[in-house]
């Protein structure tokens, strides 16, 4: 029995054989993993029903288990109604997810079409699908470095 609070044989799988650089992508319910994934992407669907499981609770069980660099949301266009409204609320729950996991991060949004380019990219191994509703909460780490 694994010790770790991550124990998706699925996730661990994909996790242990990502490198330095390699890009994990925790997307909302709303995100269309059919078609923005990378060419040696794999899904693994964990929308049980809307609102089960969030982005956050995936990120908390991830953050537990690899090293990572970046942590970046899919930022909104300004020409987005929704960009009138500020931040998503969901963000400043992502921050304290990292900070809770000792992480120093920062969350870098990057705006929406330069993000569908970073998951699209050959670096991208693993989605998580969610059925978070939550507005703008996907979230693409860059796994980093393990120092002894």
């Amino acid at each position: 029995m694994l010790k770790t609070s991550l124990t998706h044989p699925e996730i661990l799988r994909v996790l242990a054989r990502a490198g330095h650089h390699a890009k994990v992508l925790i997307a909302d319910g709303n995100y269309p993993v059919s078609t923005k994934r990378g060419p040696n992407a794999e899904v693994v669907s964990l929308n049980l029903a809307p609102g089960v499981v969030t982005v956050a609770q995936v990120l908390r069980a991830v953050l537990g288990v690899v090293p990572v660099d970046h942590v970046n949301t899919m930022g909104i266009p300004p020409d987005d109604p929704y960009a009138q409204s500020g931040e998503p609320p969901v963000w400043n729950e992502f921050r304290t997810v990292i900070s809770e996991s000792g992480a120093r991060l920062t969350l870098e949004p990057v705006l929406k079409w330069d993000f569908y380019k970073h998951v699209e990219s050959a670096d991208h191994v693993l989605t998580i699908q969610t059925g978070d509703q939550a507005l703008w909460a996907n979230v693409l780490l860059t796994v980093g470095c393990r120092v002894s």
